[in-house]
């Protein structure tokens, strides 16, 4: 009767379970690659959020170069200013 070679076995079965802990846990494993995704869609969506922004930012400087009509209502809004000639009437409740 031939003796097995269990000690084959053994190593075989030591370098299958090396990998397959590379593949799961190890650098550029699945877990690592499912965490990068995850990044990658919170990036896309600041993207986005920053792609909006810059539109309406875009969009109020067109309007700042277009005509005095925003000027004036940032002024008159923000800074609280009034034309001259105009009476400001503050009413409280």
């Amino acid at each position: 009767m031939k003796k097995e070679p269990y000690w084959l076995l053994i190593v075989l079965l030591a370098m299958l379970l090396g990998l397959q802990y590379r593949l799961w846990v190890g650098d550029g494993g699945i877990a690592q690659g499912a965490l990068l995704q995850q990044k990658i869609a919170e990036q896309k969506a600041e993207n986005e959020r920053l792609i909006e922004r810059n539109r309406v930012m875009d969009a109020e400087v067109m309007e700042l170069k277009k005509g005095l009509e925003t000027v004036e209502e940032r002024a008159r809004y923000e800074l609280g200013m009034v034309k001259e000639g105009e009476t400001l009437y503050l009413l409280s409740e």
